[in-house]
């Protein structure tokens, strides 16, 4: 099961992937994409992604205690939703025209849809059984919601792309030793009689 930096992790995937397929164009260099907040000032990267929630998701439907091997149960994971933003960041020194962000938007949209399922095994090479996939979905907020997001900040909306990432999966560090065999108890039915004829 992940561990606790699969959040960071999730994070580091879409940058990577965001510079593998937008460099250098529409954007000259891998540098000019950052995890950031539009509250940052005096950073000189175009593109940022912001995570600004976080949500527990109800319980899996999962045994309240999940066998690992060896005699060991842990709990079973906790399930959280990822919210993030992109956005271009205003105070970049780009120079950047409305006909050069729509490109970058347009192009960030196709590279995320493209780049939508993604393995925890491939985020944590350790993790020794193949887990459910995470999935980047557009999330579905209205423009109001939109505007609460860059007022939490203390910035006027801009045009930017928001997504849900889920299900991320967190393991609990509780190990609970399972009970040994101490004693086992068998018993035999006989259904049949031998006779001799």
């Amino acid at each position: 099961m992940a561990d606790y930096p699969i959040i960071s992790d999730v994070s580091s995937y879409l940058v990577k992937l965001l510079r593998r397929k937008m460099c250098p164009e529409p954007i000259p260099s891998p540098n000019n994409i950052e995890v950031s907040s539009p509250a940052e000032q005096d950073v000189d990267y175009i593109l940022g992604l912001y995570l600004y929630d976080i949500r527990a998701e109800g319980e899996i439907s999962v045994p309240p205690l999940v066998n690992t091997g060896r005699t060991r149960l842990v709990p079973p994971p906790k399930p959280y939703s990822l919210y993030y933003m992109l956005f271009i960041n205003g105070s970049s020194q780009m120079g950047l025209k409305a006909h050069d962000i729509q490109k970058i938007i347009g192009r960030a949209a196709q590279v995320i849809s493209d780049g939508s399922v993604v393995y925890p095994n491939e985020l944590q090479t350790w993790l020794e059984t193949r887990e459910a996939p995470i999935l980047i979905t557009p999330s579905k907020i209205s423009l109001e919601d939109k505007v609460r997001v860059w007022s939490a900040i203390n910035k006027p909306y801009q045009v930017s792309l928001f997504y849900k990432v889920a299900p991320v999966l967190l393991s609990s560090e509780i190990i609970v030793d399972a009970p040994r065999v101490t004693q086992a108890e068998i018993s035999l039915h006989l259904t049949g009689e031998n006779r001799e004829g």
